[in-house]
Parts: structure tokens; C-alpha cells; sequence
């Protein structure tokens, strides 16, 4: 393949995360020669912008690469011409995650940035904004694939296909990070393992987990392996459950498998040091002190902290495969088609994909096994009620969505909460507010 210099632009280029996919592309740069790296923020993020592009800068100079990294407020410059777009933005910023989760809690409903009710003002709030930039991605870089890490990146991905025309991939670092645990564990290289999972972002299972071509999945169960992550507190699952289960689930699924725990803990937690959106500021804050040392020209080890580790591996490598064609399997969020079908063609699937330089292709699945079904299928529902809210400003939609959420308890709750999230966001959601007198 012709070794064409690439563009890359980053939404959200004054992340944390931004150093770890810096550091991707300087370790890929011999087979993925970009030349342009773009961060673009938004006014609010230039004072983190500017800490992490020269941190970027530093990165590319120490390496000897010659990556032109290049800040900006202006999405559209950055866009254009564009190969690859990625995105890793807050709408709101963390002040509106620390609603999403406050909120919910005060009603006594989990309260998590991507599911659930909080999970759904995401969405809400992110959905108009992804569906903006994919209308400048259309003008100005219509070959440009968009690789979306916005949380919550099913939702996202979803909305993507059904009301655009850009070619685009959600991806989450929790797949990446079970098949690191699963060669850690059986001590064996990564490119020895080959999980399956089946569901969709952030409600998947492994049904499947293939060491050097053996499944070990019932000896993981059955010695009580399990993995997970900084950003969900760890509770034991049941081994009885596991075992009539016939699959892992994701560290996710404890907030619908174990809501009573994960709720009590939620409530403790706020009570002594706020919610995961107070942790993640002082890890932030922590994390820029450490980039404005004009000596650091790495990214430092407590990156690590944040609850996405891993993330920028993943979207490297899923870059990586579309530029080079590699044909490898990565689990990725993609249009569903036929291989489940219990959903709708036209809904995001989390599962592993080939990819290839005209896109991944979903690989079909060994077993979906039956007691997972019931779930998924509901947690879908309330996906594609919350896209359709998003995009029209319905609130009958965006109660229908709320309602049938499994970890929303009743009709009456979910008003209250529908009114009050709507209220606290209501400078992110004027499409809710259209028809209010001025």
C-alpha cells in the first residue's frame, strides 16, 4: 500500500486521554504515516487544550517523528480533508456528569454516566452535537472515517448511522482490556487469545474465550475469574449465577445484575467523596499539573487512573487495520444487520468484527445463550427511543425511553426525574425547550 501522509483530527483533542493517542500514533507512525495531527476544543477546553498539545508537541519532538501537531477552536479546519476523525468529547463537560449522577441518586436510581437515566442525558446532550459535526465531516471530508468514543458510544454510533451519511465505528476499551486480562492470566501473548462477545456497548457478554485455540470460558467461571474496571466498584458475582449463566459479563452488567449493592454503594460513596464525576476531576486536575511540566515529553503512568485505559490502543489499532486493510479481529459497535436477530437491522451491536480497508465485518456468533436475550432486547429499546428523542426534542419519546430503562423503577420516578435532568441541562437541550414562550 502507497504510504499516503495522513490527517487525523481529534473532537476533543484537550482530553486527558489525548497523551495515550499520541503515543499510538507515534509508535504506528512507520506503517501509519500521519503527517497533520489536529486537536480541536471548544472555548471552554483551550486552557486544557494548550497544555496537552504542547505535551503532544514534546511527545512527537522526543520521538523524531515528523507529526505536525496543530491546535485549534475551529472544527471545520480541522476537518477538512480529514482521513480519520476521532471523537472523545463531554458535552457539558464534568460539571453536567456530576448531574447525571447526583440526580438519579437523589431519587434513589443508580447514577452513572452511561447508563441508565444519567446515561441518557448524555445522550441527549451529545447526539445534536455528533450529528453537527457529522453534517461538516459530509461537506469537507466525505471519505474521512469517524471513529467515535463518545460515551455512551452505542447510542452515539447508532445515531450516526441512521440519520447520517459518514462512515463511522464506536469502540470502548473494555473489550481491549478482557483480552488483556485473559493473556494475563493464562500468561500467553495478546495475539494468543480470541474472546467472543455478544450484546451491545457497555452490555455485553463473553460467551467465548479461546487460549492458543482451547475455550477456556467454563474454567474461567468455574475458578471465579473475573475482570473489571477503576470506574465501577468490584462486587464478587455469584458463582451459581455464572454457572446457569454460561457466560462472563462485563463489569457493566452489575449495575442491572446487582442494582440493590451497586446503588448502596453509590449512596456511601456520594456521602464521603461525591460521585465518580468528583474522582475523575481531581484525577484530571492531578494529571494537567503533571503535563504543564515542560520536562515531561511521555505519557505519565497515572493516565492509567482514569477509567479508560486502554482506550487510545484501541482506537490506534482499529485505525491502523482500515489504513493498512489488516484483516485482524477487533470487537468493535457496528450496524447489526442480521447477526442479531432479535434487534433491529439498523441497531449498533457491540461484537467482533474482520476489518478491512472498506470497513469491519460483523462475524457471526456461536451462541447468543437465551437468558441474556430479555435484557438486551429492552436495554435496545430504550437506545432507539432515546436517539429519536435526541433528534426530535419529544419528550413523550424521551419518557417512553426513561420508563422502559430496566434500572428505572416506575412511571412516576421517571417524571421526576425527566423533569428535573431536563431542567439542569436545559442550556445543552433546546430542541426539549422549542416551544417555550421567550
Amino acid at each position: 500500500m502507497s504510504k499516503k501522509h495522513l490527517k487525523v483530527a481529534v473532537i476533543g483533542g484537550g482530553s486527558s486521554y489525548t497523551p495515550e493517542i499520541v503515543e499510538g500514533f507515534i509508535k504506528k507512525y512507520d506503517e501509519m504515516p500521519i503527517r497533520e495531527l489536529w486537536l480541536v476544543d471548544i472555548e471552554e477546553g483551550r486552557h486544557k487544550l494548550a497544555i496537552v498539545g504542547e505535551l503532544a508537541k514534546r511527545m512527537v519532538e522526543k520521538a523524531g517523528v515528523p507529526i505536525e501537531v496543530k491546535l485549534t477552536l475551529n472544527r471545520r479546519e480541522a476537518i477538512a480533508g480529514a482521513d480519520f476523525v476521532t471523537t472523545q468529547m463531554r458535552v457539558g463537560l464534568l460539571e453536567a456528569r456530576r448531574r447525571d449522577e447526583h440526580i438519579p441518586i437523589s431519587h434513589g436510581v443508580i447514577g452513572q454516566e452511561t447508563t441508565g437515566p444519567g446515561g441518557m442525558f448524555k445522550a441527549l446532550r451529545t447526539v445534536p452535537v455528533i450529528l453537527d459535526i457529522c453534517k461538516d465531516i459530509e461537506e469537507l471530508a466525505p471519505d474521512a472515517w469517524m471513529l467515535n468514543f463518545t460515551n455512551p458510544a452505542g447510542i452515539v454510533t447508532e445515531a450516526v448511522q441512521k440519520h447520517s451519511k459518514v462512515k463511522t465505528v464506536g469502540l470502548c476499551n473494555s473489550p481491549i482490556n478482557f483480552q488483556k486480562f485473559l493473556a494475563k492470566e493464562y500468561g500467553v501473548s495478546e495475539s494468543d487469545v480470541l474472546p467472543e462477545f455478544v450484546g451491545i456497548n457497555h452490555l455485553h457478554w463473553v460467551t467465548a474465550a479461546y487460549v492458543n485455540g482451547e475455550d477456556k470460558l467454563q474454567e474461567m467461571i468455574g475458578g471465579g475469574k473475573d475482570y473489571s474496571a477503576t470506574n465501577v466498584t468490584k462486587f464478587d458475582w455469584d458463582a451459581d449465577f455464572l454457572r446457569s449463566l454460561g457466560a462472563l459479563p462485563t463489569y457493566y452488567l452489575r449495575y442491572f445484575y446487582m442494582t440493590d449493592a451497586m446503588l448502596a454503594d453509590m449512596k456511601e460513596s456520594f456521602a464521603k467523596n461525591g460521585t465518580r464525576a468528583e474522582v475523575v476531576s481531581r484525577v484530571e486536575t492531578e494529571l494537567f499539573e503533571l503535563y504543564k511540566d515542560v520536562n515531561l515529553n511521555e505519557k505519565p503512568k497515572q493516565l492509567e487512573q482514569r477509567g479508560g485505559a486502554y482506550y487510545s490502543e484501541a482506537a490506534v489499532n482499529l485505525m491502523h487495520s482500515l489504513y493498512t486493510d489488516k484483516r485482524d479481529i477487533q470487537t468493535l459497535n457496528v450496524r447489526n444487520g442480521n447477526i442479531i436477530g432479535f434487534l433491529p437491522e439498523d441497531a449498533s451491536i457491540e461484537v467482533n468484527c474482520v476489518v478491512t480497508a472498506q470497513g469491519p465485518i460483523p462475524l457471526p456468533l456461536q451462541r447468543v445463550p437465551e437468558q441474556i436475550k430479555g435484557l438486551m432486547h429492552a436495554v435496545k429499546t430504550y437506545e432507539s427511543l432515546t436517539i429519536e428523542a435526541a433528534v426530535s426534542g419529544d419528550r413523550g419519546l424521551a419518557l417512553q425511553a426513561l420508563v422502559h430503562h430496566p434500572l428505572v423503577p416506575s412511571v412516576a420516578v421517571a417524571k421526576l426525574l425527566l423533569e428535573e435532568m431536563l431542567e439542569a441541562n436545559k442550556d445543552y437541550l433546546p430542541n426539549f425547550f422549542k416551544n417555550e414562550t421567550l
